[in-house]
């Protein structure tokens, strides 16, 4: 059975990245799903002179296996000024040191959403450009606006069109 690792890029303990990520990865079928909570993996902020005192930080090597183990990654960004949470960041620091390609040539499916209107899409377009330079196969990318008017805990996204939307780019991913 393929296996999707999915997780909301944000330590929020309430994270609406999260909620969507996790609706994302239930929407495949015949797949296992496996969703990941970054506040599992807080390290020490980055730097090189710690990697040298202490070497990779093992949660770091953990987060890095949870990659590598995946046949499809859903990472849904919270957008803090424009960019990523300082919390993802560090755990990608951290994990890029194992190997720069971090996401291992796997399948990604990347997703934004906020309260606003713009859904994270400034965040959402660094990661589309930038992950493939990381060994990210960008496979298709979705943000989602208006996180509270579109979105229902127990229904998902409420938007008929932007559920539409989603569901199609879900289509197109083959695993």
């Amino acid at each position: 059975m393929k296996k999707i690792i999915a997780f909301g890029a944000s330590s929020s303990k309430q994270s609406i990245n999260k909620q969507l990520a996790t609706f994302t990865a239930n929407q495949f079928q015949n797949v296992s799903v496996e969703i990941l909570d970054l506040n599992d993996y807080e390290m020490p902020i980055f730097s090189v002179d710690k990697e040298k005192e202490n070497g990779i930080h093992p949660l770091a090597q953990d987060f890095y296996a949870k990659l590598g183990s995946a046949d499809l990654i859903i990472i849904s960004f919270a957008e803090h000024n424009g960019n990523y949470s300082t919390a993802f960041k560090n755990i990608l620091d951290w994990t890029s040191r194992i190997n720069a390609k971090t996401f291992q040539e796997k399948p990604m499916l990347l997703l934004a959403t906020s309260p606003g209107a713009r859904g994270g899409s400034s965040v959402l377009d660094i990661a589309t450009k930038r992950f493939p330079f990381q060994g990210g196969m960008v496979k298709g990318s979705f943000s989602l606006p208006s996180f509270n008017d579109n979105f229902d805990i127990e229904k998902g996204i409420t938007n008929e069109e932007l559920k539409k939307q989603l569901l199609q780019i879900i289509n197109e991913i083959e695993l």
